[in-house]
């Protein structure tokens, strides 16, 4: 009898073909089945993370009480950076009139008759105390409803946040703040894109292209204030009225001279009859340009006049600076000035003293240039007085590479403001209704 035959070989092949197919299967479903579980894993941690931790705070403290803290705190803060820097403007202006014992006299140093800042020191306070605790608190918020912090998180709260603007109840004031913080934004979106490599402006590297910026920015405020002063806000006028040594009817004068209007001769006599100032050249109606003894009526010299404009300056300026210097740096820093109360009140010194040199020298440059023009020229011309800006803002150099930017930041919205105001009322551009108004205009009453 035959022995059975065994199959073909083919038949083992494919058996072995389909066996390795079957584990190759099963292998890849098991993985696929441990993918599905990491992920599920991870979610669920995530989840498990968002719940425990809801917040940068962490679990010891609620979200109610970290807002409200950051409120306080805030508050505080600048609260007491305004009323400290009210009370040493108070000082020096009684040092100034040499009382000094009345230093010692609280009701003459803090009364509400001669130091108003209460009402002024709480609006700040509700400013910055609100925008922190709001922010902070709709972060929160945000977190919960969402179960993920994002950066769309912060730009939703921050912007909301920004409602607290209206604890300000002068809307030039807003509108500086919203100005100011619009070139912040700018500059941080620049910066941004200047590190990723996507976009630089031509001359960002200059060493010097930050003090460009500000004789740029000045040139134009300058321009504005003695051409168009009504492109800039009041507070803007009044502090370069009161920081410059020519007054306003002078100005006035050398505005209608360039425009080819007529002087108020009427005027011009009144304000030298009050600095004494009897043998004055005879006023015309029509002049091609106002002479310097009407601009500087008290001397005769120009550069006795220059060195005066910049020694008043300074002298009127130094109290401001260095109690922007000191004061804020007390109440932010104060278990550092506790431990070296000397070193600190020296490096304020130091500062305020840098900073009112920078702008006793750019009051000086900017008569400096107006006489010199006046010693060439017979006719006036307006574009002199935005050159003149742009020449003194060369003064920026003797303030510290770090502040010269701070500067330009802070000048330049006002400039850009004005110069949008000059080119629509010329129309150069279009008149579109609030369209150069910044966001905190549309929510005044």
């Amino acid at each position: 009898m035959a022995p059975p035959s065994s199959p073909p070989l083919v038949d083992n092949s494919d058996a072995e073909r389909r066996l390795r197919e079957a584990e190759e299967r099963l292998r890849d479903a098991i993985e696929e089945l441990q993918r599905r579980q990491r992920r599920a894993a991870a979610h669920a941690q995530q989840h498990r993370h968002v719940d425990s931790l809801p917040c940068d705070h962490g679990p010891d403290e609620s979200c109610v009480a970290h807002a409200i803290g950051n409120l306080c705190q805030t508050f505080l803060l600048s609260y007491g950076v305004r009323v400290g820097i009210g009370i040493l403007l108070r000082a020096f202006k009684l040092v100034r009139g040499q009382s000094y014992s009345s230093l010692l006299d609280l009701k003459q140093l803090v009364s509400e008759k001669d130091l108003i800042v209460r009402e002024e020191a709480c609006r700040i306070g509700l400013l910055f105390g609100g925008f922190t605790g709001s922010y902070h608190a709709l972060r929160c918020l945000l977190r919960k409803l969402r179960k993920k912090e994002t950066p769309a998180n912060a730009v939703l709260a921050g912007s909301i946040a920004g409602f607290s603007i209206m604890a300000l109840n002068d809307s030039n004031r807003r509108r500086t703040l919203a100005l100011y913080l619009l070139a912040r934004l700018a500059q941080c979106a620049y910066n941004s894109a200047k590190s990723k490599n996507k976009f630089h402006l031509w001359g960002s590297h200059w060493r010097h292209g930050d003090s460009l910026l500000f004789a740029l920015a000045c040139a134009q405020v300058m321009y504005a204030f003695v051409m168009r002063p009504e492109s800039l806000p009041k507070s803007y006028q009044d502090f370069i009225q009161k920081t410059g040594p020519v007054a306003e009817p002078v100005y006035k004068a050398v505005r209608d001279s360039c425009r080819g209007h007529p002087v108020d001769v009427a005027s011009l006599h009144a304000y030298l009859s009050r600095v004494g100032r009897s043998d004055y050249v005879k006023l015309e109606e029509f002049p091609s340009i106002i002479p310097c003894s009407i601009i500087h009526p008290a001397t005769n010299s120009c550069l006795a006049h220059q060195g005066n404009a910049t020694s008043l300056t300074f002298k009127k300026t130094f109290p401001l600076y260095f109690s922007l210097t000191f004061v804020p740096f007390v109440v932010l820093h104060l278990q550092k000035f506790t431990d070296a109360p000397f070193r600190t009140f020296w490096l304020a010194i130091k500062g305020a003293v840098r900073s009112t040199t920078f702008l006793s020298a750019f009051v000086g440059i900017f008569q400096g240039v107006i006489c010199s023009h006046r010693k060439v020229f017979s006719r006036d011309h307006k574009l002199v007085y935005w050159i003149a800006g742009g020449i003194a803002a060369l003064s920026v150099l003797l303030e510290k590479k770090a502040r010269r930017g701070e500067l330009a930041l802070y000048v330049l919205p006002r400039a850009v403001d004005s110069l949008w105001y000059i080119l629509v009322n010329r129309h150069l551009l279009p008149n579109i209704r609030n369209a150069e108004k910044p966001w905190p205009h549309f929510f005044e009453a």
